[in-house]
């Protein structure tokens, strides 16, 4: 069984189950009672003998999110066929990723940001050492970090901060140098509860 075989029956096994979720921040828009905004974002794992996920660091210049590091994607635009699309297209833009390069695997569970998106995670398959294209407006950065370390529950850690006046709890991973927090890590911890890969 190859990778993708593999991580397409953990994805629809895991569908099947009723794991403990993070849900997101719906409490914390920006404006209360407004609807969140559709998102989408690929998870594009790398088919080496030990997988790894490609992850982006975005530049400090951003207006929203600076210097975090995330999964390539952004809002779904009313042109997009719906999140997969989104997710390819935001790909292919942010780091230059072909859509035809990705064996799109399924979706995994929405998440609701802070900042008022509501996110789908697309997980997808792609080659090894394809020729990586950073946008340099979006992206800092491209690096890949090990599937199985990011979804080892053993490295997701809790912590605590204090954000618009009240004390805040969030995941955060660290991967070397990489510290990865905020919506990214807990799309990869709720990942990691759906597929239990790691255990």
């Amino acid at each position: 069984m190859n990778l993708a075989e593999r991580l397409r029956e953990a994805l629809e096994a895991g569908h099947r189950r009723q794991p403990v979720l993070l849900p997101g921040d719906a409490l914390e828009l920006e404006e209360p009672g407004a609807e969140a905004t559709p998102a989408a974002v690929l998870v594009p794992v790398v088919d080496r003998p030990d997988p790894s996920v490609i992850l982006t660091l975005r530049p400090e210049t951003m207006r929203k999110h600076p210097g975090q590091i995330s999964f390539p994607g952004g809002r779904i635009d009313p042109d997009d066929d719906g999140p997969v699309a989104a997710a390819l297209r935001e790909a292919e833009e942010e780091i230059g990723l072909p859509p035809s390069s990705v064996d799109v695997i399924g979706l995994a569970d929405r998440y609701r940001t802070v900042t008022g998106f509501e996110v789908t995670p697309v997980v997808g398959v792609v080659p090894p050492d394809l020729p990586i294209r950073p946008q340099p407006g979006e992206v800092a950065a491209v690096f890949e970090a090990p599937l199985h370390y990011l979804l080892d529950p053993d490295n997701h850690r809790i912590r605590e901060a204090e954000w618009r006046g009240r004390l805040r709890t969030y995941y955060e991973i660290e991967w070397g140098e990489r510290r990865i927090w905020g919506a990214t890590a807990a799309m990869i911890v709720n990942l990691s509860r759906r597929l239990e890969l790691a255990r």
